[in-house]
């Protein structure tokens, strides 16, 4: 009876922890990126005297369209943007706790990087996560993601590297929006894949903001079993980010 009655009381727990008290954000969306592009934006407005303009002209069917003051990059002029503040990467993996379902999510604004554009094209890309800052909702998953699942002493940064330019078909100029598929080189705890990543992007405030996600199987890049004990975790996760450039 005493031991049907500490079951009872861990797998209460376990519910009353999935379902209460873990704090898992949502996943990244388009919302998020718009609120940083803002964010950044009016951050960048109260600390300089002078901001970059751009003038408001009407076209033949009366809807305004924003055009830059400023003369278009030419085909082949190279644009170097830079990760800033209000960028963000994480993972998210789901977990079940004594038969409960539920999510692991780690974030960290530790990221660092650049892009290329030429014309339409993004001509290269990188961007570097130090994998040790992030952080969840719970210091003992932390501890375990630190530990012997990413072993972050020995391999204490993640990357992404763009292998092909991409087209995207407008110029990087106030207002334009895409929604396009990047190939690159994803390298996580010591091993390096191949991955295609869906990404939607937007200049707002002269700032650049890319968001996207990258599933991922843990075997493929040699992490073991993140499971213990009464806590299973999936074989595969989702690595997620929010990057907000400003143009050098």
């Amino acid at each position: 009876m005493v031991a049907v009655a500490l079951v009872a009381l861990v797998v209460g727990g376990a519910w009353v922890y999935a379902t209460f008290i873990n704090d898992a954000p949502e996943e990244f969306d388009v919302a998020d990126l718009e609120d940083r592009l803002s964010e950044t934006t009016s951050t960048a407005e109260s600390s300089t005297t002078a901001t970059p303009s751009t003038t408001v002209e009407s076209d033949s069917e009366g809807t305004e369209a924003s055009t830059p003051t400023t003369t278009p990059q030419a085909e082949g002029d190279q644009q170097q943007w830079t990760i800033t503040e209000g960028s963000e990467v994480g993972y998210r993996v789901a977990e079940v706790l004594f038969g409960i379902d539920t999510e692991g999510v780690g974030r960290t604004e530790e990221v660092s990087g650049e892009l290329s554009l030429a014309g339409t094209l993004i001509t290269s890309a990188n961007f570097t996560v130090d994998v040790a800052s992030m952080q969840s909702d719970d210091n003992r998953r932390d501890g375990q993601f630190r530990g012997r699942i990413m072993e972050t002493d020995t391999f204490p940064t993640a990357s992404f590297a763009l292998t092909n330019p991409v087209d995207l078909g407008v110029e990087a100029r106030e207002g334009a929006a895409v929604t396009t598929t990047i190939e690159g080189q994803l390298t996580m705890h010591g091993v390096t894949n191949d991955v295609t990543v869906e990404v939607a992007a937007k200049i707002e405030g002269g700032r650049l903001g890319v968001i996207g996600s990258v599933p991922v199987i843990f075997a493929d890049f040699g992490i073991l079993d993140p499971s213990i004990n009464a806590i299973k975790v999936q074989p595969e996760g989702l690595i997620e980010f929010v990057l907000i450039f400003s143009q050098q």
